[in-house]
Order: structure tokens, then sequence, then C-alpha cells
């Protein structure tokens, strides 16, 4: 049965529940779909040394590459908490949208990137959030 994105969303916020975020109460929730149609989720873990912690989108990425899959990334919905961060969709940090796409170059995609927002979801290609992407086709 295929994932819709209620469902990717879903993913996303329950992972947002397993947060850590003790410092920002900011929790971030976010799941990756892969043409197998697979799910990963990760959340975001902070740090009392605040440039140690590790956003939603990292921690995920680090499970699906621990699992062994390197490529066929098509979706991934990223949430926030719906009170806090106003009223914009929430996207991911330019370091995440690097990570984003060093696995999506592995299996040569332009995932669909979900921003949820408390109001709205933003559909937008990762390409678009990160143009001129450097990746490993950079290094050849």
């Amino acid at each position: 049965m295929p994932v819709s994105d209620t469902d990717l969303i879903a993913a996303a916020r329950a992972a947002a529940e397993q947060s850590y975020s003790p410092y920002s109460n900011f929790a971030v929730g976010a799941a990756l779909l892969f043409a197998d149609g697979s799910v990963v989720t990760g959340t975001n873990i902070e740090n009392a040394s605040y440039g140690l912690a590790l956003c939603a989108e990292t921690v995920a990425i680090a499970k699906a590459m621990d699992a062994g899959v390197r490529g066929g990334l098509v979706k991934v919905a990223v949430t926030g908490p719906n009170d806090r961060g106003g009223a914009d969709a929430i996207t991911p940090c330019g370091r995440c949208r690097q990570v984003l796409n060093e696995l999506a170059q592995l299996g040569g995609t332009d995932p669909e990137v979900l921003c949820v927002g408390p109001h709205e979801v933003k559909s937008v290609r990762l390409g678009e959030l990160l143009p001129h992407a450097f990746g490993p086709a950079s290094l050849a």
C-alpha cells in the first residue's frame, strides 16, 4: 500500500514526540520515504553544548544509512511544533539540506520536501531548497 503524504506527515509528527529538546522546547520530526515504500524517521536531539545538537533530518538519514539505504529517496516530511515558530511551514536548515542532498544524489533523485506548518503544507523539491548543490559528483 503506497504511503500517502498524510501518512508521511503523521510519521514525522510521531517521531517528534521522541524529541530531546530541553533547551529550545522545539520538537522537530522528519520522515524519509524511499522508492521501495519504506519510511525512516528521526527527531532532533539537543545537547548542553548547543553546537553538538542533531537535527531530525540528520538523525533519520543516519538511521537509513546505517540500515544500508544508499539511494531511492523520493519524499521527506519535516514537522515542528504547531504552537511555536509562527505560522510558517518549517523547512530543513542549510546543514540538513546538504545532508539530504548527499543521500538524494546517491540515488539520482530530487525528492519532494513536505514542509509542515500549523496551517499549511508547502511542497518543494530539494533542488529548489538547495540550488547548485555540492555533492559526490562535484568531487569527480
